[in-house]
């Protein structure tokens, strides 16, 4: 039987959060798995803090955490898997637009045998030009560099076991990247069709300029799922490229004396030729420099370069 922790960031939500959890409580009342809500309230500057208070006081299954000030969404879920007790992780938003009642086919969904369920907002209620173009684009390029493919990596309504969430750090936007690194340890992904209704109240948090810090976050998940752990791959290639195209350089400055007997000091090939070969050199040190920072990030916290799915016959001494 599984036990279940519901995640909800919330920023300013005041007017749905009562909605939210009266629908919240009535999908959950149908099901039998011992569950906790867990809304995390991200700085939020109306009343939400205190509508959460005022639910949890005569809930004991309702949990709030206050930030200090808006650390973004990210944070807010970070927060949330930090102290869920549940082995199975549901994420929601607060505004209303994700549905409850999609809970019960996300978890059936679960129970086929896979880690992670993402729900696909597949009839979106949102503004075509401002959210869902954008949305799409971003969509189509992060399953792009990840490899991942999904059609929606933005729809919070997802479901998670516990254990493909151990193990990293979310910084930035990166919690829309959690299918990319649940995959890296091999997680088994599905991803269905929910309920997307439109905002009653309030406004989105989010604009345009999400964008931008999408691709750079991109850039990061790239990086950390090929050459997390042997950065010198990454580096070293660079760096031989640079020595490589040096050494050309320099080969077609002498053949070019010899033959046409053209000088080598006048010619501005000699210096490109000089720096190609130092930037090379400087790559492979950094690559040498990422090595010595993976193994002390790996050896410092006695963390293993490889994931475990099942044992037999084997005490799990180690994680």
């Amino acid at each position: 039987m599984h036990s279940l922790s519901l995640i909800i960031p919330v920023y300013n939500e005041a007017e749905n959060i009562p909605l939210l959890q009266e629908k919240i409580a009535k999908t959950l009342a149908q099901l039998s798995y011992p569950y906790e809500i867990i809304y995390v309230d991200d700085g939020s500057q109306d009343q939400s803090f205190a509508v959460l208070t005022a639910l949890a006081q005569n809930n004991a299954f309702i949990k709030v955490i206050q930030f200090t000030c808006n650390h973004g969404q990210t944070a807010a879920i970070a927060a949330g898997i930090d102290h869920a007790t549940g082995d199975v992780i549901i994420f929601m938003d607060a505004d209303l637009q994700n549905d409850p009642a999609d809970i019960p086919m996300i978890l059936n969904k679960l129970d086929e045998g896979y880690d992670l369920v993402s729900g696909w907002r597949a009839n979106r209620q949102d503004a075509w030009l401002t959210r869902t173009l954008p949305s799409n684009m971003a969509n189509w390029l992060i399953s792009k560099v990840t490899g991942v493919r999904l059609h929606d990596y933005g729809c919070t309504l997802k479901a998670y076991r516990k254990e493909v969430l151990q193990g990293y750090r979310l910084y930035g936007e990166m919690h829309r990247f959690l299918p990319a690194y649940a995959a890296q340890v091999g997680a088994r992904i599905a991803e269905i069709p929910v309920n997307h209704n439109p905002r009653r109240f309030g406004q989105s948090k989010y604009g345009l300029e999400r964008i931008f810090k999408v691709i750079l976050d991109l850039f990061t998940v790239k990086f950390l799922s090929k050459y997390g752990q042997k950065p010198i791959y990454l580096f070293g290639s660079i760096g031989a490229g640079f020595i490589v195209g040096s050494f050309l350089l320099l080969i077609y400055l002498l053949l070019d004396k010899f033959f046409y007997a053209q000088s080598l000091v006048t010619s501005p090939l000699l210096l490109m030729s000089a720096m190609f070969f130092i930037v090379g050199v400087q790559s492979i040190f950094f690559g040498l420099i990422g090595e010595l920072l993976m193994r002390t990030y790996y050896e410092s916290q006695d963390k293993p370069t490889y994931s475990i799915r099942t044992r037999f016959n084997i005490t799990a001494d180690k994680p």
